[in-house]
């Protein structure tokens, strides 16, 4: 009898969310993960109101009010896609417990959020070292002061360090999808 813990199983979910701060990986794990899904990839930044973009690439961290009508074009386009194709991939920073709430409450249905779990050292190396259209590096102290780490004794969460490769973040992630192993890839 191996001693080795389990994998932790998930309640079956059709949509799954990459979660984190700026710069943790969100849209690149999202995408490969999408792509190992065969499902489609709906990045949240391009669900942002120009009003948000704007702010952000001012250097103004968003405020609730600013996210509200983000997370309610996001978490539609998400419900919509896995009506159409049985299972949606999305990134969304869903910093706070009542945004990711949120999400879940206009899915109609359980959403697996993949948490990026990273240190803000590490995640501010990586920010300086790339170019973003509207997310300056001086976000990032606001993001980890906005940032609720998701529990996952209380929130359907997966926890993943970004100091894995995006590979075995995809691995680990499909691997404990057991559900979506059926899922007809030519849909």
């Amino acid at each position: 009898m191996s001693t080795a813990p389990s994998q932790p199983r998930f309640e079956p979910a059709r949509i799954i969310i990459v979660m984190g701060v700026s710069s943790s990986g969100k849209s690149t794990i999202g995408a490969a993960l999408g792509r190992a899904l065969h499902a489609p990839f709906l990045d949240g930044d391009q669900y942002h109101p120009e009003a948000n973009v704007e702010k952000m690439r001012a250097g103004i961290p968003l405020t609730d009010a600013d996210r509200w009508p983000w997370l309610d074009a996001l978490s539609a386009a998400l419900k919509q896609a896995a009506a159409r194709k049985g299972v949606a991939v999305g990134a969304c920073s869903a910093l706070k417990k009542t945004y990711r709430d949120f999400i879940t409450e206009k899915a109609g249905e359980p959403v697996l959020f993949v948490y990026l779990d990273g240190s803000r050292e590490v995640i501010g190396e990586r920010m300086a070292r790339r170019s973003h259209e509207y997310m300056p590096t001086s976000l990032l102290d606001s993001q980890f002061a906005t940032l609720e780490v998701p529990d996952a004794a209380q929130e359907h969460v997966m926890a993943v360090p970004v100091t894995d490769s995006v590979d075995k973040i995809v691995r680990t992630v499909t691997g404990t999808l057991e559900h979506l192993k059926t899922f007809k890839r030519w849909q």
